[in-house]
């Protein structure tokens, strides 16, 4: 049986800063017609900073959605047009300060493909300094920047802390490259 269903109609429910959001109405390989609330986004990255003391770097803020802090790896949303190695760049003068010498891809994914086309482009950053220029961090953003070993890393998922897949994956990923190493 062929899975794929035909979009027979599209519908703007919503029109955001952040995300924009479409009720379709499909036809399904059974030949019924169902709907699809669907979140559409422009694409995001996060990153994985490790330090020379091997340490990584996590971001913890205020998440309205969750009702409280979080730690989280560096991330943000790929502006119209932008490569996303440059949002790496931007998001990491921005959010912490750093410029890196060496930011590679790991993967793609996409966060959450029920009902959003959100991909998230996953990158690690090394070879860390400081800024020359630092931009302006995003209106109403207040962060706290936090250095952390894997076993602190891990503690902060048992905690609850590290609740979010981008960050889950980033540490996962991490500890992995340190168990690679470590043969």
């Amino acid at each position: 049986m062929d899975l794929q269903e035909k979009k027979l109609s599209s519908e703007e429910i919503y029109n955001g800063k952040i995300i924009r959001v479409e009720r379709e109405t499909v036809l399904t390989p059974d030949g019924q017609q169902a709907f699809r609330e669907i979140v559409r986004h422009q694409g995001a990255v996060c990153v994985l900073v490790v330090d020379d003391q091997n340490r990584m770097l996590l971001v913890r803020q205020w998440r309205e959605p969750l009702r409280q802090v979080t730690a989280e790896v560096p991330a943000g949303k790929i502006e119209r047009g932008e490569d996303p190695q440059m949002t790496v760049v931007r998001e990491l003068n921005e959010e912490v300060r750093l410029q890196a010498q060496e930011i590679a891809l790991v993967n793609t994914y996409y966060t959450s493909p029920g009902f959003a086309d959100e991909k998230m482009y996953f990158y690690v950053a090394h070879q860390l300094s400081p800024v020359a220029q630092a931009r302006p961090q995003d209106p109403g953003e207040f962060l706290r920047l936090q250095w952390v070993t894997l076993p602190e890393a891990e503690q902060l998922i048992a905690q609850g802390e590290v609740c979010d897949a981008k960050t889950i994956n980033a540490i996962w990923y991490w500890k992995l490259q340190q168990h690679e190493e470590n043969k």
